[in-house]
């Protein structure tokens, strides 16, 4: 099974180093999330994970092959991301969207194949987006915008799954919905990394937290372990403690 791990990664920008020797691993099977503070490098990291941006210093690897030397359709079949804000700027329809999903596996297609069209439905239907599907994705609410953005990662079948705040302009509902999905697809085998800052919701359901704080990973281990009242502390810089009134609530689908 693919595994994707990034050693002792640096990258500036200028002056400033955003990521000054992060280490981390995604394997098969897990749910993880990324955790830290504004501008602590989350999406950078993400977008060196994935071959978008190329780290100063360090290694990124995918099955333990350097990523740099990965075919861009071979690294595309085994890497999906969804972006923080992922821009459509023609008038696409949402299924046509998630259809380029299936671009990896057929870059010369004319017309999709049957196992294409079927990828595309499950896609949809996963996230709940058949109802507005066909309609012009301009014409989209941003939660259904970002329902279809993340039914195009699902639709490559990528065994390999990044996601960078997925949950924003979701409602509660389909917040819990993908959390769900997300679990499912680790209990399956896929290997899947969110950044988010939504911890209350996520961190139940993942196997592992990973803070980057300061350029690195200063921890990662069973959400009990890593969000521990001192770690929210430092990397944070405030103070957790026990529900003591009417929130936080626990919402079940």
């Amino acid at each position: 099974m693919t595994s994707l791990i990034a050693q002792n990664v640096t990258l500036r920008r200028g002056r400033r180093t955003v990521l000054g020797g992060a280490d981390f691993e995604l394997r098969p099977g897990e749910l993880v999330l990324l955790a830290g503070r504004n501008g602590a490098g989350k999406s950078t990291l993400l977008r060196l994970l994935v071959g978008a941006i190329r780290p100063d210093d360090g290694l990124v690897a995918l099955d333990q092959r350097p990523l740099a030397v990965w075919d861009p359709l071979e690294r595309a079949r085994e890497l999906a991301f969804v972006e923080q804000n992922a821009e459509t700027p023609f008038e696409f329809t949402g299924r046509e969207l998630v259809a380029m999903g299936r671009y990896p596996h057929r870059p010369r297609a004319k017309t999709p194949h049957p196992d294409d069209l079927v990828a595309i439905e499950n896609a949809l239907t996963a996230v709940d987006a058949m109802a507005f599907c066909d309609r012009p994705v301009t014409t989209l609410s941003g939660g259904e915008q970002r329902r279809i953005t993340i039914a195009r990662a699902l639709a490559t079948q990528a065994p390999l799954l990044l996601l960078d705040e997925p949950t924003a302009n979701l409602d509660l509902e389909h917040a819990l919905q993908l959390v769900e999905l997300l679990r499912q697809l680790a209990d399956r085998g896929h290997g899947i990394t969110l950044a988010s800052h939504d911890l209350n919701l996520l961190a139940p359901h993942c196997d592992r937290v990973a803070l980057l704080h300061e350029g690195r990973i200063i921890a990662s281990g069973p959400p009990q372990q890593t969000l521990s009242t001192a770690r929210i502390r430092e990397v944070f810089g405030v103070r957790a403690t026990d529900p003591d009134g009417y929130f936080p609530r626990r919402f079940e689908r």
